[in-house]
């Protein structure tokens, strides 16, 4: 391994109880997709290790700007009670969520923190996703925040856990009116030079009159 992220998941791994271990913990993004650790990436994803992967927005952490990944590993996917609440059978899937855009709810100035909103919909997000009753998983989707996501899929994907690969992305670019764009653009450009043309004669007009130039 070229890092130790690997080597940490591994150490949290190796404390959870055998038949039904739950572990949340954080690190950087590159653990989701580098090449070094690939084999074992594999492995966990094979082995139905991983049960969702939640990039956060950067600026959380006074200790860091970079936007970091919280990790969920469950060592029971199969369903059951839980906690009072009756989960569906996971196996086989991983949920990710993409939060880099919720970043809007500052404090101290530069960091982020999210609201008592923001948290109760991410919880929503996630339960809901474990909830049995779910009709279709694969239907488990919102563009640009989450999906559900078969192991098959990821297998197809070299093992990427990087969530982008999997979240729809919406091409905003298919709503703008180019041609409109352009012509308000054109426009602006036009006055722009024909201000800057009066300023510069002006200008000149200004240094004549002070004995500067012909």
């Amino acid at each position: 391994m070229g890092n130790a992220n690997y080597a940490w998941i591994l150490h949290m791994l190796s404390h959870l109880e055998v038949t039904r271990g739950v572990a949340g913990f954080l690190l950087a993004n590159g653990a989701l997709g580098d090449e070094d650790s690939l084999e074992i990436r594999e492995k966990l994803i094979e082995n139905d290790k991983i049960e969702a992967i939640i990039v956060l927005p950067r600026q959380m952490f006074y200790s860091t700007d970079i936007s970091v990944t919280l990790w969920i590993l469950n060592l029971n996917k199969k369903g059951g009670i839980y906690h009072k609440r009756n989960l569906r059978n996971r196996e086989g899937e991983i949920l990710f969520v993409d939060l880099r855009t919720w970043n809007q709810n500052k404090y101290e100035r530069n960091f982020v923190q999210f609201s008592q909103e923001q948290i109760q919909e991410i919880v929503g997000i996630y339960q809901k996703w474990q909830q049995y009753g779910l009709e279709d998983s694969k239907d488990f989707a919102a563009p640009e925040l989450y999906r559900s996501v078969s192991k098959k899929e990821i297998e197809e994907n070299g093992y990427s856990l990087v969530p982008s690969r999997y979240i729809e992305f919406v091409d905003r670019d298919q709503d703008i009116d180019y041609q409109s764009i352009m012509k308000e653009t054109s426009t602006k450009v036009s006055e722009l030079l024909h201000r800057q043309a009066e300023n510069q004669e002006a200008l000149a007009k200004a240094f004549k009159e002070l004995g500067y130039g012909e």
